[in-house]
């Protein structure tokens, strides 16, 4: 059970009703040269971002958007409860603490003042993050905190985006899927570019408090892929505990929950949760296009490599 279910069903009702006062044009706002959904962040939020104050034991994950970051979320707030053995009224206090802070659980979402809220949640603090590393706040990469970077296939990750983007309030809707695609190669969607966030995170792809998961191993083996997320930030856990959490957070079995979770926002947000579906929708153009981009920009380096590209985006 998500711990955050109340606070999640709550803040995306109140963020639809907003948007539907709001035109298209005006539904995304560009800071630094990024597109943002205005409903559910400001320029002000972002500066205020700035100051934001990292603890060592922060849990940090970072991930653009529809890479999976609700699912690993979900597996990581398991594995550190777990492993904290929270009692009753320990849990009671956290929830309530989470339930104050007013927003969904993004770093980057909220008005001005999150930031000192966050301030008075209970450690550890479970933080995740769409943002680049070139936005997040100086002390999330000076401090002792551990990032669990998640990156997924660019392909997948593009026809997953152009759904979600299609059926979400907050964004703009496409035409067509050609009209997204051209969007998605040129980083005019919220969030910018995914090559570019790729690139930047290759940058810190060796740093020792840093770690790269990708969607396709969590789902080739997410036991496997527990076990190292849980070893990484040190978690302590049974041997017997990772099936049970594997079972508990598969994608179908919180697809399945997804109405009790997250209301109705859970339609849109759990769709099908697969690898290879980009095949059903982009052209042999299309195809080749991403193709010579990426080896263009990350052909050789050790997140290609990371990604498996040759496995999962080729036809």
């Amino acid at each position: 059970m998500s711990r955050n279910r109340g606070r999640i069903i709550e803040t995306m009702e109140n963020v639809f009703s907003q948007s539907e006062k709001i035109p298209p044009e005006d539904m995304l706002f560009s800071y630094r040269g990024i597109l943002f959904p205005a409903v559910i962040s400001s320029p002000e939020t972002l500066e205020a971002l700035k100051s934001f104050e990292t603890r060592s034991g922060d849990v940090i994950l970072a991930g653009y958007p529809k890479t999976g970051t609700n699912w690993l979320g979900q597996i990581i707030g398991e594995l550190e409860s777990t492993d904290a053995k929270y009692t009753e009224e320990e849990m009671k206090e956290r929830i309530n603490a989470e339930k104050k802070l007013e927003t969904f659980p993004r770093l980057e979402f909220g008005d001005p003042g999150i930031y000192e809220r966050m301030k008075k949640l209970p450690s550890r603090r479970i933080i995740i993050t769409h943002l680049p590393p070139h936005l997040l706040p100086p002390s999330i990469l000076q401090s002792k905190a551990k990032i669990l970077v998640l990156i997924r296939n660019r392909k997948d990750t593009a026809v997953s985006y152009y759904h979600f983007y299609n059926n979400m309030p907050v964004l703009p809707s496409f035409s067509s899927w050609d009209e997204y695609f051209s969007a998605f190669m040129n980083g005019k969607l919220a969030w910018g570019s995914y090559i570019d966030h790729l690139l930047e995170w290759n940058k810190y792809i060796d740093h020792e408090r840093i770690m790269m998961i990708s969607y396709e191993e969590l789902k080739e083996d997410q036991v496997l892929g527990m076990k190292r997320i849980a070893a990484f930030f040190e978690f302590s856990l049974c041997e017997e505990d990772f099936p049970r959490i594997a079972k508990k957070t598969t994608f179908q079995a919180m697809k399945e929950n997804s109405k009790e979770t997250h209301g109705r926002f859970g339609d849109i947000l759990f769709r099908k949760g697969v690898v290879g579906n980009w095949k059903d929708l982009f052209s042999k153009a299309q195809n080749e296009e991403m193709d010579r981009k990426f080896e263009d920009c990350l052909g050789g380096t050790k997140l290609a490599a990371k990604m498996k590209y040759d496995i999962y985006c080729k036809a």
